[in-house]
């Protein structure tokens, strides 16, 4: 804040927004770069469900396995096997056995190719296996 202490004209206030709004470009730059990130898994076209589950407590963090419509399976970021994925997923959670799994399948694919990735985790032992769907 900028302020004029002059003989005739008296006190003369004027606000500086340069700072202001450098902060704010910054600020819009950090959301822009950081937003992008914060997408876990792959990206899929979710199906969209008719019923909404009440919100309850905040589950913990959940591995994420994603299907993409070519059929290929993601462990987070990583792809990964049919034979891979339940070696993978047994790694992860004998270090985190409270760890839910949460599927993320595309709308394109049938029940069939989904099933499988919920045989693997139920044969790693996985205590919860959710499917990611889209709110309605």
């Amino acid at each position: 804040m900028a302020m004029a202490v002059g003989g005739k004209r008296g006190v003369m206030a004027d606000i500086n927004v340069t700072p202001l709004v450098d902060v704010v470009l910054v600020l819009l730059i950090i959301f822009m770069v950081v937003t992008p990130m914060l997408q876990r898994g792959k990206d899929v076209k979710l199906p969209i469900a008719t019923k909404q589950k009440e919100p309850g407590p905040e589950p913990p963090d959940p591995l994420i396995v994603s299907i993409t419509p070519d059929k290929r399976i993601w462990l987070e970021k990583d792809p990964v096997t049919d034979d891979q994925l339940k070696q993978a997923l047994a790694g992860k959670l004998a270090a985190e056995p409270w760890k839910p799994i949460l599927v993320k399948g595309d709308q394109s694919l049938t029940f069939g190719d989904v099933r499988r990735v919920l045989k693997d985790a139920q044969d790693a032992k996985a205590k919860s296996v959710k499917l990611g769907v889209e709110e309605k």
